[in-house]
């Protein structure tokens, strides 16, 4: 694609800051550099210091220039940075100045980006990842994007494409030299073998969006137990605030409550709830039953055992049991005991949940991060196995382009153009 605009914007982060880096992308770099620095060239990918001019040729400041010519730039035209002191005027002034240019243009979030996938520097699913990364909160989450955009995912998608397209021409050829009665057996076996086997791997890769959700949404876990049973109190020790009220009045905590934590490089959500108890009160009757919907969502619950009143009963199939209070307690009945007047078990119980979550948040190789991931594969998913049941060959070679087309729509190699505007809208703007 060649753009007719060139596009220009904040690239680093907020000002004021010690440097501000501004990126400008399209035709008219080049012919921008000696009106912005009094040069009549930069050698390409090398920093030269320079003093940017306004357009009375007066200094706005000294900057680092760097060239970066077409192709061989991150979207595929040619890109200069400057890199300048981050205060709010010199920034200002110097974009004033860019504004003076014919066919220059401040940058929509996610502009940049877009001109690399349209100049097929990356493809949607790198392009996904990018934007992942730029707002990744946790260690986790940026391996996982960094796994995404290295290319493993469009080099996946294009493997499996190419293997449906070779399978459909060999059977688009077969049915060209040969009426459908004359095809042998053994070759519409070995084609129904080589499409199941294509579809269970990509079930299995399918299967790996759950690890991703856990990763970028965050490991759930709710807290449970009887009123007083010190939730609220775990709640505020890990959240290192007051998130939410603790009374020696039972029923307090009527809604659900959601604290946001990074676990050594893993975000995890914890959620407290409403004592579990049987109750006549109407709002703290309608806690419990959030507190209940909330444990059979939970990847995890822990309860809370204060071993003065029973333990309740819990609607989950992952629960960790927990002695509460133990600064209060000669012994407990379970394994872990915590307290948080003195902090004590709660190590041990981070500890606890980290393995846990380590055991489901495993990654072997590249996971499907999104939604539209999901539903792409899903689609490719369902017209293998209507291949894999049909017997008219022609039947199977239109389910194998179907399934093809819905791999191509992964990368962006067919079909996306509705796509491209809500992608590239969520970047920040710069990148």
């Amino acid at each position: 694609m060649r753009s007719t605009t060139t596009i220009y914007a904040l690239s680093s982060g907020a000002l004021p800051a010690g440097v501000a880096v501004v990126r400008m992308s399209g035709p008219h770099v080049t012919s921008l550099i000696e009106p912005l620095t009094g040069r009549t060239s930069l050698q390409a990918r090398r920093a030269a210091l320079c003093t940017i001019l306004d357009d009375a040729a007066s200094p706005i400041d000294d900057a680092l220039c760097i060239l970066f010519p077409a192709p061989a730039s991150f979207t595929g035209e040619d890109v200069l940075e400057i890199q300048l002191h981050g205060s709010r005027a010199v920034t200002a002034a110097l974009f004033r100045r860019l504004s003076m240019f014919e066919g220059l243009e401040p940058a929509e979030p996610g502009a940049f980006t877009m001109r690399a996938f349209l100049n097929g520097r990356i493809d949607l699913t790198a392009a996904e990842a990018l934007s992942d990364l730029i707002v990744a909160e946790t260690d986790l989450q940026r391996r996982l994007a960094l796994s995404n955009a290295d290319g493993a995912q469009r080099r996946l998608y294009e493997g499996w494409r190419e293997s449906l397209l070779s399978i459909w021409a060999r059977i688009e050829a077969d049915l060209d030299f040969s009426d459908q009665d004359d095809v042998p057996p053994e070759f519409g076996d070995g084609v129904r073998i080589e499409i199941d086997s294509l579809r269970q791997a990509i079930e299995k890769h399918l299967a790996g969006y759950r690890i991703a959700e856990i990763i970028n949404d965050g490991y759930h876990i709710v807290v449970a137990g009887a009123p007083n049973a010190g939730k609220s109190s775990l709640i505020n020790y890990l959240a290192k605030r007051e998130v939410a009220i603790v009374t020696d009045i039972p029923g307090t905590t009527r809604d659900l409550i959601d604290v946001r934590l990074d676990l050594n490089g893993r975000l995890i959500r914890i959620t407290d709830t409403a004592g579990l108890r049987e109750t006549g009160d109407v709002v703290e009757k309608i806690g419990v039953d959030r507190a209940h919907q909330a444990m059979r969502a939970a990847h995890l619950v822990i309860v809370l055992d204060d071993g003065v009143q029973p333990l309740p009963e819990i609607e989950s199939t992952n629960v960790l049991v927990v002695d509460s209070k133990a600064d209060l307690r000669a012994s407990g009945r379970w394994k872990l005991a915590i307290s948080t007047q003195t902090g004590a078990g709660i190590e041990e119980l981070l500890a606890r949940v980290g393995n846990i979550l380590d055991s489901h948040t495993q990654i072997h190789d590249t996971v499907p991060s999104r939604q539209r991931h999901v539903a792409h594969l899903t689609d490719c998913i369902d017209a293998l196995g209507r291949a894999g049941e049909m017997v008219e060959f022609e039947l199977v070679a239109e389910e194998l382009r179907v399934a093809a087309d819905a791999l191509g729509r992964l990368t962006g190699s067919i079909d996306v153009e509705d796509l491209l505007g809500d992608i590239f809208s969520r970047f920040c703007i710069g990148k």
